[in-house]
């Protein structure tokens, strides 16, 4: 059995598309920095060396949008394109878990 077809991803301009493919790949690395969820510092200190070139993209994917006269996000469309692509997933692990009852 197949899993479900995902929804289409909203149209893009190609510099909306980098910005949503650099945020989510510095979202995934910070949730592997994240010092509230199990794992080891390697991890974490792995992830963070790779989060430097990973914010560089993001700032010039932005930067790019900014000269190209894309001056405004359009929210709606890259909130959509970030479900699509398991966003709320992803930036979850950033977040602090909630708080275990004992």
């Amino acid at each position: 059995m197949l899993p479900p077809e995902l929804p289409p991803l909203p149209a893009l301009t190609r510099a909306e598309a980098d910005l949503i493919d650099r945020y989510l790949e510095v979202v995934d690395l910070l949730g592997r920095i994240n010092p509230a969820l199990p794992g080891d510092t390697y991890r974490g200190l792995r992830a963070a060396q790779a989060l430097v070139g990973k914010a560089t993209a993001l700032r010039d994917a932005l930067t790019l949008m900014h000269q190209r006269g894309e001056t405004e996000l359009h929210a709606a469309t890259l909130g959509r394109a970030l479900r699509v692509l398991d966003g709320e997933r992803r930036t979850a692990r950033v977040t602090l878990p909630p708080e275990s009852v004992s």
